[in-house]
């Protein structure tokens, strides 16, 4: 089994539900007493957020690519970001190491095209919705046609994660929203939902989405797992 190194923290939330598939897979693959070997990094959130806030992505990538040597340098065999955001800097910590990038929306965008969907809606933080660094790999590199919820639902959906989700809280109020918010994301066209924000899954699931849903966070720790345990290539996983 090679070793998972998880970048972790952002946020803390979504970065134990990682840790809770990354074991729960391995213990299923192979039975027993068997558990996940990782090394994780979970980095203090607040000062990332206020570099994303300010537009200092460069001195974040810097921040991220120094974590990924380190984790490289314990011995980590692959790493893993554990947020879909922070992929914004995932050609900087590429560039950094000499191990595997696991990058979230290659992994996620390959199950939605075994699939036969081609219509992704993403619900996840401004950043990720708004900048091409997401949507525009799903399209050049998988051929997916993403779509994003209007204006006033992108602003709401931020504010939800980073006010709430983020920090633990978890409200009826607020999962109505984003339900009503997928809804309206049906509406436009949308042939699935992408959980493009590793906290979103806090709030809906298959119970209550209103479209076929991709859970970035389970799709990301499940590629890790599987490449952990050599079901992946080294030359894919790398590409």
């Amino acid at each position: 089994m090679k070793v998972i190194g998880l970048i972790g923290g952002m946020s803390c939330e979504s970065t134990a539900h990682y840790y809770a598939r990354l074991n729960g897979r391995v213990r299923e693959a192979l039975g027993g007493l068997h558990s996940a070997e990782i090394l994780m990094w979970s980095v203090d959130f607040a000062p990332i957020a206020q570099m994303q806030a300010e537009g200092r992505w460069e001195e974040a990538g810097v921040r991220l690519a120094a974590i990924a040597r380190r984790l490289e340098g314990a011995g980590a065999e692959v790493i893993v970001l554990a947020t879909n955001t922070m992929h914004k800097v995932a050609d900087a910590i590429e560039t950094a190491i000499g191990i595997p990038f696991l990058h979230i929306a290659d992994a996620t965008a390959e199950k939605i095209r075994t699939s036969g969907k081609r219509k992704p809606a993403i619900m996840a933080t401004r950043f990720t919705m708004e900048q091409d660094f997401y949507t525009g790999r799903l399209r050049e590199k998988f051929g997916l046609d993403a779509i994003t919820p209007d204006e006033a639902d992108r602003a709401l959906v931020h504010q939800i994660i980073y006010d709430e989700l983020c920090v633990g809280r978890v409200t009826d109020a607020s999962r109505a929203v984003f339900v009503d918010v997928a809804r309206r994301l049906k509406a436009k066209g949308a042939d699935c939902l992408v959980l493009g924000c590793t906290e979103v899954g806090m709030l809906l699931n298959g119970g209550n989405s209103p479209l076929p849903m991709f859970d970035t966070t389970l799709i990301h720790a499940d590629a890790a797992v599987n490449f952990a345990l050599g079901h992946v290539p080294t030359a894919q996983a790398a590409e």
